[in-house]
């Protein structure tokens, strides 16, 4: 199995159907049960003293897993109190072998609560397809209010694996324990930030079986793209050539860091371009970056311009509207952002039909969810994010890249990534105009629009994380690129 196949994430059906065919292979479902809890016993035995835990089980194969934890527990030594909320006879057959296995009479909710000092987790999983209300809403509730430490097996209860959306109410653990492969819940909003530390253990599902999961969904890394390493005997232009167009005199600033993004992230060239008294305004802060008073129509008439970002700081005007037009029909590589996108709002089509005509998989759209919407409407079906941008990325023809802590990457044939390495710091004026840059420099470096918007986005997060600290201004991401950089190629 490749690196690639670590990152997929799996729904729930394809997690159902990994089961079934490791099943097939010989694998007993018994013993993937049992896997599953010696995988969450471990993790608390290596994380937490010896305590009273209690354990509270649903009545599907999550409530089976409980059942293997609490008994693996309690044979190690440990104090263990169980509750079943559910009818032996309704639950399938690994999971009642199980229970007999436990065979104690479960304990009051009360005394669960009440009495223990760790609590796991076993009352769903990642299987919701409704939302939690009644007894079951009550009982997450009074587990949360006990702010004692919650552990998870595969997937806070409460939470959509599919989505990461809140189902009603949800528990917010400490720790979830997830198995063979993530699901899109532990990395998608909210959900992730109900899971606390995820942890991936392996159960006996072969990966062979991924073979036969058609997915097309994975989790953000260096593993799914590489940045074109620079040649012994190449040149600047042999790595691009970005062209980033200029806001006016007095809105100059996010463009200039979309510039210095650019190179910073590798472009062998990188030239603000636009009106002359705006860059006759730029010319004091920069130094690297060449500045182009010329048209579009001139810069596109020489090949070696090969990519462009259009958007930040530049205004929303019939002349912006033009210049991404063109540089589409010349098939150049290019980043559309903020102003770009807020041009086409009155007449979205006409963007995609052109993305569609020449596009040819060169055109990056990085929307906030704000631009978002108007471009692509309101997400009034409540529709997961995955979903949206899938569908957009489909109707744009364009790798649309959803901006957010979790931002979701879609290419046209249905690819979609997450990536989730973004902290909170990284709210901050001009960040995504960075994030522009950076996709810009990969994609002036050869880079295909997909594979530039997935390595910009993982970059741009990363560069953040190497910050590591409050403070973050938009020039401190620049600065931490040739690190990142460095650190991604090895």
């Amino acid at each position: 199995m490749t690196q690639e196949s670590h990152a997929i994430l799996l729904t729930l059906a394809q997690m159902a159907e990994a089961d079934r065919l490791a099943i097939q292979k010989g694998v007993p479902e018994f013993e993937l049960m049992q896997n599953a809890g010696q995988v969450v016993a471990d993790y608390i035995t290596n994380r937490f003293q010896k305590c009273r835990v209690g354990v509270l089980c649903g009545p599907g194969n999550n409530g089976g897993d409980g059942f293997v934890v609490a008994r693996l527990l309690r044979d190690a030594g440990w104090s263990v109190k169980l509750t079943f909320l559910g009818a032996r006879e309704k639950i399938g057959q690994a999971a009642r072998e199980h229970l007999d296995l436990w065979g104690r009479d479960d304990s009051p909710v009360n005394d669960v609560l009440e009495e223990c000092d760790l609590l796991i987790d076993g009352l769903f999983g990642a299987g919701l397809d409704r939302d939690i209300v009644g007894t079951f809403a009550e009982l997450i509730k009074r587990m949360n209010r006990t702010h004692k430490p919650i552990v998870a097996i595969d997937m806070p209860s409460g939470i959509d694996g599919a989505t990461g959306n809140v189902r009603g109410v949800a528990v917010r653990a400490m720790a979830s324990v997830s198995f063979f492969r993530l699901k899109p819940g532990h990395v998608l909003l909210p959900g992730k930030r109900y899971c606390g530390d995820v942890h991936l253990g392996q159960i006996g599902i072969p990966d062979s079986v991924l073979a036969k999961i058609p997915s097309q969904l994975w989790q953000n890394g260096p593993s799914l793209w590489t940045v074109p390493p620079y040649g012994s005997e190449g040149h600047k232009y042999s790595r691009g050539h970005c062209m980033v167009l200029s806001g006016d005199a007095l809105s100059g600033g996010a463009a200039r860091l979309s510039a210095m993004a650019a190179l910073r992230a590798g472009a062998g060239l990188v030239s603000l371009f636009g009106a002359r008294e705006a860059l006759t305004a730029q010319a004091p802060h920069v130094t690297e970056i060449m500045l182009k008073p010329a048209s579009i129509d001139e810069l596109l008439a020489d090949a070696r311009n090969n990519c462009f970002v259009l958007g930040p700081g530049a205004g929303v005007t019939d002349e912006l509207r033009r210049q991404v037009l063109a540089v589409i029909e010349a098939g150049r590589a290019c980043v559309l952002d903020a102003d770009a996108l807020t041009a086409f709002e009155s007449d979205p089509m006409s963007l995609f039909n052109h993305i569609h005509q020449y596009g040819a998989g060169k055109v990056v759209l990085t929307p906030h969810p704000g631009e978002f919407g108007r471009l692509f409407g309101a997400n009034d079906k409540g529709v997961g994010k995955v979903e949206l941008v899938r569908d957009a990325a489909q109707l744009s023809g364009a790798q649309v890249l959803l901006k957010g802590a979790d931002t979701v990457i879609g290419a046209p044939g249905g690819r979609v990534v997450i990536n989730a390495n973004a902290p909170a710091i990284l709210a901050t004026a001009g960040s995504g105009d960075v994030l522009s840059g950076i996709i810009g420099g990969m994609l002036a470096r050869g880079m295909s629009g997909f594979d530039a918007a997935c390595a910009g986005a993982y970059i741009h997060g990363a560069c953040a994380q190497r910050f590591g600290k409050e403070g973050l201004i938009a020039s401190d991401i620049v600065a931490q690129l040739p690190d990142v950089l460095m650190a991604v190629a090895e």
